[in-house]
């Protein structure tokens, strides 16, 4: 017993000390990484604005190649910093969020470094989000948050001043939509904000100058965008195989390889297409004669495309789209928690119509408040058609986003989509921001797109829903082709199209925004698509673990409980 005794004494000294280097590396990690986010949020104020950390609300970021250099050896610096932490000592959680973080830091470096999109994406430099942000949300008195608008006018000289000096040789495509999208801030800036100014008329003489200044400052960028910028733009918007593929592995931080998304696509493809013909069939024979059947029921594209456009007759306009927007979310939410599918935190949502200057590149996005916003609202934004389009390719845009598809986009951006995922992620308690300031965009879309098949699938719509939830299926899977094949193999503008009309039967308008959107934005378009073939890994593991105690709700619940983790973390948090 003696001989054992010192052994003993020995082991639970070297376990307390074991737990004291534990406490200490995790503690030290926790310091690093608020004193990171905490210097990152200090230098991007738009980004602490969407937090709801305000004291930089009167600030822009400085976009100075001076300050973005300074960024990139900061970034190096803290990477040091975090390199020398013993991960071995650290809790779960605590790990993954040291490696999203590192994972942030490192693409960080190679945006500024290698990708350099200051010197070639003027979009950059559109300051028209930064003030739609005080204005929009009602997170403070509006005199207070005018006065910050104030703040941020007084920089936007400056900031044109550091596009000027930065721009080299941007694709022509990039140019010509800042140059829209710039418009649509100078109508934000010199009309929309007075309806703002004449609430606080108190403070009309101190900001009007500042107004009147910043929207000189705009107007001659346009001008200089225009004539001098544009006819220069000659840079080519193709990323190239090696840094799409850097950018890949950084937007996804995931095991699935660009090669393996790319040949997955395109099996799924016909997979899709076979299923699309199996939905429309009966509904072919609910809409039309029988007779008409026996005349095409061997020409598939057909009978689908005939499904399509018979669907696409009843579909909204420009003065209806709201209001039925509206009515989508509300049968949505009452649909979820009839079938008791996911908690309903009960966060409130607005439908709006998409500011002119974000409008060009996205059909809808959802706009959530900050994790450190109080008493925040959720925008679920939709986009009207380009107001230069002609009458026909403005009806296609409707026709493509017909009732049945407004509904599905509802489900996705909204209920129980982006706007519920984004309410749960929200009450997500951690010791840093990390899951939310370097939040996977992988996992936000893979579990709206897993969304639309869980509404159709516990039988939401019908039919008629099922086929545009399929539309949207074979729209994914083409977004992932033509993304990566646009920057890596020279897809043209017309091969681009004719796969989206004719394998995706989508309509000219769409397509067309489509090509602008994937020139505009290398990647982003395959993270549903990634996202969405991890989270369906995860339920079937999740599944096949719980067997015969499977609850539908509880997975949910439990999936959306851990912020905004890439997807691949998820499955170690929940124990896959």
């Amino acid at each position: 017993m003696k001989l054992f005794m010192p052994l003993s004494i020995a082991g639970l000294i070297i376990m307390a000390l074991s737990c004291t280097d534990m406490s200490a590396v995790n503690e030290r990690f926790v310091s690093l990484a608020n004193a990171y986010l905490g210097q990152l949020i200090e230098n991007n104020p738009e980004t602490a604005t969407w937090l709801g950390d305000h004291r930089f609300d009167n600030l822009l970021s400085d976009q100075s190649f001076e300050a973005i250099q300074k960024e990139l050896k900061r970034d190096r610096d803290w990477l040091d910093s975090l390199r020398a932490i013993d991960t071995s000592y650290l809790n779960v959680a605590n790990r993954i969020d040291y490696q999203i973080l590192m994972n942030g830091i490192k693409f960080s470096i190679y945006r500024n470094d290698t990708l350099r999109d200051y010197e070639w994406n003027p979009r950059r430099y559109n300051p028209g989000e930064a003030v739609y942000q005080l204005i929009a949300h009602d997170f403070a008195p509006l005199a207070e948050r005018l006065r910050n608008v104030k703040g941020r006018l007084q920089a936007i000289p400056k900031l044109l001043m550091d596009a000027r000096a930065n721009l080299k040789n941007p694709p022509q495509i990039s140019t010509e939509t800042a140059i829209f999208q710039n418009k649509g801030t100078i109508t934000l800036i010199r009309d929309e904000l007075n309806q703002y100014l004449e609430q606080v008329p108190e403070l009309l003489e101190e900001i009007k100058p500042v107004q009147a200044e910043a929207v000189k400052a705009l107007e001659a960028y346009d001008e200089w965008l225009t004539k001098e910028l544009l006819p220069r733009s000659t840079g080519d918007f193709r990323l190239g195989a090696e840094k799409y593929r850097a950018k890949f592995n950084y937007v996804m931080d995931s095991d699935i390889s660009t090669d393996e998304i790319l040949q997955r696509a395109e099996t799924e493809l016909d997979e899709t297409y076979s299923e699309l013909y199996e939905t429309a069939v009966p509904l072919f024979k609910k809409y039309f004669s029988p007779d008409m059947y026996d005349a095409t029921f061997s020409d598939e594209q057909k009978i689908i495309r005939m499904v399509l456009d018979r669907l696409a007759d009843e579909h909204p306009t420009a003065d209806n789209i709201i209001a039925l927007a509206e009515q989508r979310l509300r049968e949505c939410e009452d649909f979820v928690r009839e079938n008791n599918l996911v908690s309903l935190p009960g966060d409130p949502v607005a439908v709006v119509i998409m500011p002119e200057f974000k409008q060009g590149v996205a059909v809808a996005y959802c706009e959530s408040p900050g994790p450190l916003e109080k008493n925040g609202k959720t925008f679920y934004v939709i986009s009207p058609p380009p107001a230069d389009w002609d009458k026909n390719r403005m009806e296609t845009y409707f026709r493509e986003y017909n009732n049945y598809m407004l509904t599905d986009l509802t489900i996705h951006e909204a209920m129980p989509g982006h706007y519920l995922h984004a309410t749960h992620a929200n009450r997500y308690k951690a010791p840093t921001l990390i899951r939310s300031i370097f939040g996977s965009g992988t996992f936000t879309e893979g579990w709206a797109t897993y969304c639309e098949q869980l509404m159709v699938d516990q039988g939401f719509g019908g039919p008629e829903l099922k086929m545009q939830m399929l539309k949207m299926r074979l729209r994914m899977l083409i977004n992932v082709i033509i993304d990566q094949k646009i920057h890596t193999a020279g897809m043209t503008e017309a091969e681009a199209v004719d796969l989206m009309m004719n394998k995706g039967f989508q309509e000219e308008g769409e397509a067309a925004g489509k090509w602008r959107r994937a020139c505009l934005s290398s990647v982003q378009l395959t993270t549903y698509y990634v996202g969405n073939i991890e989270i369906n890994d995860i339920r079937k593991k999740y599944e096949k673990k719980a067997g015969k105690d499977f609850d539908l709700k509880k997975f949910h619940d439990e999936l959306l409980s851990f912020g905004t983790p890439a997807p691949k973390y998820i499955k170690v948090l929940m124990g896959l």
